[in-house]
């Protein structure tokens, strides 16, 4: 049984659910206390050996029950011959045997060991079921059985033509049978490959070639990256809050306890929540990155202390109320249909948006305040108005400015990008998730 508790546990890893060496080895002793004979008792004992969140035990209950029901080979799917007319015979293949005996047990048994002599289990994609259903049924004896088909059919014997005739209907049905046993063995060990598979292709993908139907899936990935990158920087703020041991303060403070130290002194390293102050290019060859930027930083109500936005094209206007009055993914298609903000989606200008920041919230702007820039840097040939982001560089903490051009296009054409790196630390391309977040990361990690 040890191996079967291995499938499946690789299955509830393959499902998602996180199962480390030592929750495996838990569930090896969990199972030598409860037994295999209750069902039920060894199914709560597993649960509450791996399953650590609601969603993991949902997934644990799911997992559960398609890995330990079985029924292949069930009677009420089987039409078997009357024995008395196919009479069995010394040669004849123990497939054939079981197949004209009606020994679905033994053909249980059969296509199990078959399907574990090949590792059924590390089957990852669709294409490779038609493989598997041959190596099983190979495996159980399908070379013989075919050779016992082709004697009876060049017999003279009475009844072998019937008996013939009747061990390829029993072969189309053991067929049958094997394709949904290993559809069942890919749902349970291959399904979450095929969307991992996906997510790493949307992952990479340019965010401006994104198609609408695969939004929810993007959204659905970024709250999985802003859950680990919240429950990481938790753990550092943790950690920096706590600091290394003040060896000179302990011995000062303790000096009254004659030698032993009671009371121990630590060197704390205090990490800020950032305060950000966002400018985003709405034209139409950056506003899927303003999108999910916008989206990813969000969702980062727990890390970040304040969020200000500012969006742009030919003028800049503040959005910042528009999503305090309506939940994210709304309020950014609003601000994308340009509905509740007054942004003029002409040509493009970033010396006037950075002459009206300057002009109406320059105030916002502090020493602890990371203003982040998300934009293309073509300005059409008009005034870049460097001299502004030089200004604000001075009164911020630092700008980061998030390009989804490549940096060998910076300078190119009407790109005023060459002219604001001195005032950006740094600058950096962001034109997919992964780029998003190693950015947000970035961000996130700033000692005071």
């Amino acid at each position: 049984m040890e191996r079967t508790l291995i499938e499946f546990i690789t299955a509830l890893r393959r499902s998602g659910v996180r199962v480390s060496v030592s929750e495996t080895l838990d569930a090896f002793r969990t199972a030598e206390l409860v037994g295999y004979g209750n069902r039920e008792r060894l199914k709560d004992a597993l649960a509450a050996a791996l399953a650590k969140s609601l969603a993991e035990k949902e997934t644990f209950l799911s997992c559960f029950s398609r890995f330990f029901t079985r029924d292949d080979f069930s009677q009420s799917d089987w039409v078997f011959p009357d024995n008395d007319d196919l009479e069995l015979r010394e040669e004849d293949a123990p497939l054939t045997r079981m197949l004209l005996s009606g020994d679905l047990p033994g053909l249980s048994v059969s296509m199990m060991n078959a399907s574990r002599s090949i590792d059924l289990t590390a089957i990852r994609f669709f294409t490779q079921k038609s493989f598997y259903v041959r190596k099983i049924l190979n495996g159980m004896g399908l070379e013989q059985l075919e050779q016992d088909i082709r004697r009876l059919k060049k017999s003279d014997r009475p009844g072998s033509n019937e008996k013939g005739a009747a061990l390829e209907n029993a072969r189309q049905m053991l067929f049958e049978n094997v394709r949904d046993f290993v559809e069942k063995q890919y749902d349970l060990f291959a399904r979450s490959v095929s969307d991992e598979l996906i997510e790493n292709y949307l992952k990479e993908i340019r965010l401006s070639n994104v198609e609408r139907r695969d939004f929810q899936r993007m959204q659905a990935i970024i709250r999985r990256m802003v859950k680990r990158l919240q429950d990481r920087h938790s753990r550092r703020r943790k950690k920096a809050k706590k600091g290394r041991l003040d060896f000179r303060k302990t011995l000062r403070d303790n000096t009254v306890y004659q030698g032993p130290l009671f009371d121990l002194r630590w060197k704390t390293k205090r990490i800020e929540r950032p305060d950000i102050v966002a400018i985003c290019d709405l034209s139409r060859s950056v506003e899927a990155v303003a999108r999910f930027m916008l989206l990813f930083l969000y969702s980062l109500n727990e890390a970040v202390a304040r969020i200000r936005t500012f969006v742009f094209c030919s003028n800049l206007a503040e959005a910042s109320p528009i999503f305090e009055e309506y939940g994210v993914e709304e309020a950014l298609d609003r601000l994308l249909r340009g509905v509740g903000v007054p942004v003029m989606f002409g040509r493009t200008d970033y010396g006037q948006a950075l002459r009206d920041f300057e002009d109406g919230w320059i105030d916002t702007v502090t020493k602890k305040t990371t203003v982040l820039v998300l934009g293309d840097a073509r300005s059409n040939f008009g005034d870049p108005g460097t001299g502004v982001l030089k200004r604000i560089h001075r009164r911020c903490r630092r700008v980061l400015w998030l390009n989804p051009e490549p940096p060998s296009f910076w300078g190119t054409g009407d790109s005023e990008m060459k002219r604001y790196l001195p005032f950006c630390r740094p600058a950096r391309e962001c034109s997919t998730l992964n780029h998003l977040e190693r950015v947000v990361d970035v961000l996130l990690t700033m000692p005071k």
